[in-house]
């Protein structure tokens, strides 16, 4: 198993419940698919570097997992899928 970490923007838009709702819903999506998380860092609401959409700011989650090398192909679909999502980037952990 390799060691990845995805960070991804949500729309600032949604109220608390729903934030928690997508958040629970990407983990489970690593669980469901053989993936172990690390650690999950809510950094909150934050400012984006630019405008995306006109949308000037998203709320910030980092998580750490390790999974196979399928599992972040899979991520990454449900992420482009998601009207939730303004950004997503997963890389593979150097460490």
């Amino acid at each position: 198993m390799r060691s990845y970490e995805t960070i991804f923007v949500l729309r600032p838009t949604l109220d608390e419940e729903a934030i928690n709702a997508n958040i629970e819903k990407f983990k489970g999506i690593i669980e469901k698919n053989g993936g172990e998380i690390v650690e999950v860092d809510t950094w909150g609401r934050r400012k984006l570097a630019y405008p995306i959409k006109k949308v000037n700011e998203g709320f910030y989650t980092l998580v750490n997992f390790k999974a196979d090398s399928e599992l972040p192909k899979e991520l990454a679909r449900n992420f482009r899928i998601s009207d939730s999502v303004i950004r997503h980037i997963i890389v593979k952990d150097e460490k």
